[in-house]
């Protein structure tokens, strides 16, 4: 009886925390907004009427105008020139490379590069790992690293602790039938998210025949 209350506590958990938690996340990143851009609106227009919200809309905007300018060459370099930086300041530069890598998982401009999930044999192990094909032509790889049979494959490690970028022989490439939305997240997490389909939904267990 224990068991089966703890397996269904289990269940609803499963089932709730992620609602939960981006509906917090969602909550905290509006709160913060309207917390510390509108304070600076009222701080800068003390003689303009405020409606609750303005903050929100400010960081959207914010957003917005950070995004567009991205695609100008000079601010690029510019974000360049800051990221190198922190990336040579002790402990500043660990903590927001995980951070960098990690949201970069969910990066438009990322996702394009990324051609092909393919899985990747090992040897003679048999073991396979789950790899993205950033390039799969030899004229756009450095002099030297540019095998016409070869192919670029980025190799993620799960929780975000990192990748590997390997040039493999196309023989050895073999392509997957998923999104590169899914393999993402099921490399994410190490493959305890699974694949989501149709015969597998949360509470349900898959029996081997």
């Amino acid at each position: 009886m224990l068991r089966f209350i703890g397996r269904n506590i289990l269940t609803g958990l499963i089932t709730i925390l992620p609602v939960v938690l981006t509906l917090s996340l969602i909550y905290w990143l509006a709160h913060s907004a309207e917390l510390i851009l509108g304070g600076s609106i009222r701080s800068l227009f003390p003689n303009t009427p405020y409606w609750p919200g303005l903050g929100v809309i400010a960081g959207i905007t914010v957003a917005f105008l950070v995004g567009l300018l991205m695609h100008a060459y000079v601010f690029q370099r510019l974000f360049e020139l800051t990221e190198s930086v922190l990336y040579h300041m002790p402990l500043v530069k660990s903590v927001y490379g995980s951070i960098r890598d990690f949201f970069n998982y969910f990066s438009p401009t990322v996702k394009k590069e990324f051609q092909q999930v393919v899985s990747i044999t090992l040897a003679d192990s048999g073991m396979e790992l789950i790899g993205f094909v950033t390039q799969n032509t030899a004229e756009r790889l450095p002099e030297g690293f540019n095998n016409k049979d070869s192919v670029l494959v980025y190799l993620p490690l799960s929780y975000m602790i990192g990748g590997y970028t390997v040039l493999i022989p196309r023989s050895a490439v073999r392509p997957l039938d998923m999104s590169v939305e899914d393999a993402m997240r099921f490399t994410l997490t190490a493959g305890m998210t699974g694949i989501n389909t149709p015969s597998h939904r949360p509470g349900q267990s898959l029996q081997q025949n």
